[in-house]
């Protein structure tokens, strides 16, 4: 490699470096003050492993290091390395990260989970890579978490809490009413049917009529999850999720039919896709 290549990759490894560690400055700082934290605590590690790798590159193209001084240059790096990879170790046996890209990769869902109390946390990410806490999930937590995307603004978040139960943490990232706040419950009466299933929404409740039966729920079994989507749910246990298609969009007259699409599924840690229902008539 000629002088003028090894200097100029050298250079750009070197503001690589710099700017990853400008990056870590700034969360250190946004943490400090607004409690802001990385999507995924794992990045703090790895950013900080990349800094130092890109940073010993730039060094070894743009500087004539002796054998000796390489040996304690590479030893040092190592030593940094090995470090960080112990906290992020220590860190996992701590803490569990969920994180999820949305389908058109705009949003991104993230969920901490700390292990020893069972306790989950929902965040609110920004710019993809940081996010603040929002809310806990209202039940202690045992195992995996499933996430499937319903739509491109709407992530299930489905997990069993320690006695066992299902639950369902919706997150929502949109809207289909222009800004305001609006009941999805609502927004859908009618009927609604695809594959094998059937939504009825009244002003009683709501019924799902599938291959397995027919469930019956009230509006005080709906959870609504900002103005997107609802889990339907029966002794506190979560049964199924209606969610709103990009495609829906909120009437202001009753009276006038439902304009777009509407999804269900079924609350399982099982193996389970969402069916997309259409109006049928009220």
């Amino acid at each position: 490699m000629n002088k003028k290549l090894k200097n100029i990759g050298g250079w750009g490894l070197f503001l690589i470096s710099t700017g990853l560690f400008l990056l870590q400055m700034a969360f250190l700082f946004l943490y400090a003050r607004f409690q802001v934290e990385y999507t995924d605590n794992r990045l703090f590690y790895l950013i900080n492993i990349l800094s130092s790798i890109f940073l010993w590159l730039a060094l070894l193209l743009l500087l004539q290091m002796g054998k000796k001084q390489r040996l304690l240059g590479g030893v040092f790096i190592a030593l940094f390395i090995f470090a960080n990879g112990i906290f992020l170790t220590i860190d996992l046996t701590k803490t569990h990260n969920i994180v999820s890209l949305s389908p058109d990769l705009k949003h991104v869902l993230s969920i901490k989970e700390n292990k020893e109390k069972g306790q989950a946390t929902y965040y609110r990410t920004f710019y993809h890579i940081l996010a603040r806490p929002k809310e806990s999930l209202p039940y202690k937590t045992a195992g995996d978490f499933k996430v499937k995307w319903l739509a491109n603004d709407v992530a299930a978040v489905t997990y069993q809490s320690t006695d066992k139960s299902i639950h369902q943490y919706i997150g929502t990232y949109g809207d289909r009413g222009g800004g305001g706040y609006y009941y999805v419950g609502p927004s859908i009466y009618g009927r609604w049917s695809g594959g094998n299933i059937e939504v009825i929404s009244g002003q009683e409740g709501i019924k799902v009529i599938h291959s397995g039966g027919i469930d019956t729920f009230n509006w005080e079994q709906a959870v609504q999850f900002g103005t997107l989507a609802i889990v339907l749910t029966n002794d506190d246990e979560a049964m199924w999720t209606i969610a709103l298609n990009e495609n829906f969009r909120i009437q202001s007259e009753s009276l006038v039919p439902p304009i777009g699409n509407i999804s269900i599924y079924k609350a399982t840690m099982e193996n389970s896709r969402p069916v997309t229902l259409k109006y049928a008539g009220s």
